[in-house]
């Protein structure tokens, strides 16, 4: 009887690799698209996560692909906001529909899905602002700025799009069930994996909630944004470089 092979090194990382796609089967990196344009992404998260600047670096790589965006500045309530937004798209090249600060968001989540429908923008990105998951007040807001969109166009919001910091690690568990119980969350963007943090706790949360990850952010820059590929997320993550 021969002896049992030992496994080697190579071996156990290729089988981990596997173990970890199988676990994200489902998962991918494309947005839905509206049948009658425009789609409607509405974009939510916490304070810190970067969610204004992935809204940018959403609308970027989407013109690349020679996509029409409209922003929405929803973010009415945290001070130059609607400045941020505003300088971002002017660095991108869309248009965004603003208020002045202190304005209804529902407002102008409305007005700016009225001019995406005249105008036949493809897609229409709508920012809101930060707010902690145990926030009821601030969590009916956005359920409010959900229904004016479901009112003013067709499944809109086609995209409900939470974005998380994968630093924060197990928390993100807590902040995704939350905002799925509330608004109902079709997709996560993990940002800032380019420092320390490598998104390890994204397993546990696709495998617990199965929302897919759209997006992953990896700089500060506006390309530095990439659509979510499983195989190639989890060899990076098991790269000892």
């Amino acid at each position: 009887m021969g002896k049992k092979q030992k496994p080697t090194s190579i071996g156990l990382i290729e089988e981990l690799n596997r173990s970890l796609s199988s676990i994200l089967n489902g998962s991918d990196g494309k947005l839905l698209k509206a049948e009658n344009p425009p789609t409607v992404v509405l974009v939510v998260g916490v304070n810190g996560t970067g969610k204004t600047t992935t809204i940018a670096k959403i609308a970027n790589l989407l013109q690349s692909e020679g996509e029409s965006v409209l922003l929405a500045a929803g973010d009415t309530f945290r001070d130059a906001a609607i400045e941020q937004l505003s300088l971002w798209a002017e660095k991108v090249g869309v248009q965004v529909v603003s208020q002045k600060r202190g304005s209804d968001p529902a407002a102008v989540a409305f007005d700016a899905l009225k001019r995406a429908k005249a105008k036949k923008f493809d897609y229409l990105l709508v920012d809101t602002a930060g707010r902690l998951h145990t926030k009821d007040k601030l969590m009916e807001e956005l359920k409010k700025i959900r229904r004016v969109l479901e009112k003013g166009a067709s499944n809109a919001p086609h995209e409900t799009l939470l974005v998380l910091d994968a630093s924060i690690g197990q928390n993100n568990i807590v902040q995704a069930t939350k905002f799925a119980e509330a608004i109902g969350v079709t997709g996560i963007v993990l940002t800032k994996l380019d420092g320390t943090a490598k998104g390890g706790a994204i397993f546990p949360l696709f495998d617990e909630l199965k929302i897919p990850i759209k997006y992953i952010g990896v700089g500060e820059g506006v390309d530095d944004l990439e659509r979510f590929e499983a195989d190639k997320f989890v060899t990076a993550l098991l790269s000892t470089d």
